[in-house]
């Protein structure tokens, strides 16, 4: 109990740290930090050999995904979006977003993320059709091990097991993250799913 008492401790300082240095960020640069991770990931085969794929509706503190989504709409991918529980629950589904336009009427939740409502019944839901290629992950840190510090409430680690049980197996995933929220070392626990990837922009390249 207390290894998990100190987890948690670590896990809320980090979450503080990273939420300021994100914050101290102007909008010019989480904007072309935004571009930056974009195009890395227009470039990555991965995303080129995929088609359906599942991208967050990005809040203020995350990389601006709007851009990619314009594009798996330009590639003629199949993209899916996020539908969080409004319950205690943290369960979430990943319905088809058909347009641009169609994300635009998206009504926002409490916590300002654009979703389907909850009684739009008419999407497809990725899991109960062909499954998923790839998944944007958001976050708030990473480390280059592929640990990822959520906002504690578990939405992705639930549904990545869901796709594991999946007869298409678990998705590739690939992290979208500013430089900012790069991290040493992000501590974790074993209900923590590793990511495959995590793309920003690196200055050491």
């Amino acid at each position: 109990m207390a290894r998990m008492a100190a987890l948690r401790a670590a896990k809320q300082a980090l979450r503080r740290d990273i939420k300021q240095r994100v914050a101290a960020l102007s909008e010019q640069e989480k904007q072309r930090q935004s571009k930056v991770v974009s195009q890395k990931l227009f470039d990555h085969p991965k995303y080129a050999s995929c088609d359906r794929i599942a991208v967050f509706l990005s809040m203020h503190d995350e990389v601006r995904t709007e851009e990619i989504i314009q594009d798996l709409f330009a590639q003629g991918k199949t993209c899916f979006i996020p539908k969080y529980q409004s319950t205690a629950s943290n369960h979430m589904d990943m319905l088809r977003l058909h347009s641009m336009q169609d994300m635009e009427t998206l009504p926002l939740t409490s916590w300002n993320i654009k979703q389907p409502s909850d009684d739009d019944f008419t999407r497809e839901e990725a899991l109960a059709t062909g499954g998923l290629d790839l998944i944007l992950m958001p976050g708030l840190g990473f480390d280059r091990a592929g640990n990822r510090l959520g906002r504690g409430k578990g939405f992705y680690d639930s549904y990545l097991e869901r796709c594991v049980r999946h007869a298409r197996g678990k998705p590739y995933t690939v992290a979208l993250a500013f430089r900012e929220q790069l991290c040493p070392d992000v501590p974790v626990d074993d209900n923590d799913v590793l990511i495959d990837e995590v793309l920003y922009e690196d200055l050491g390249e």
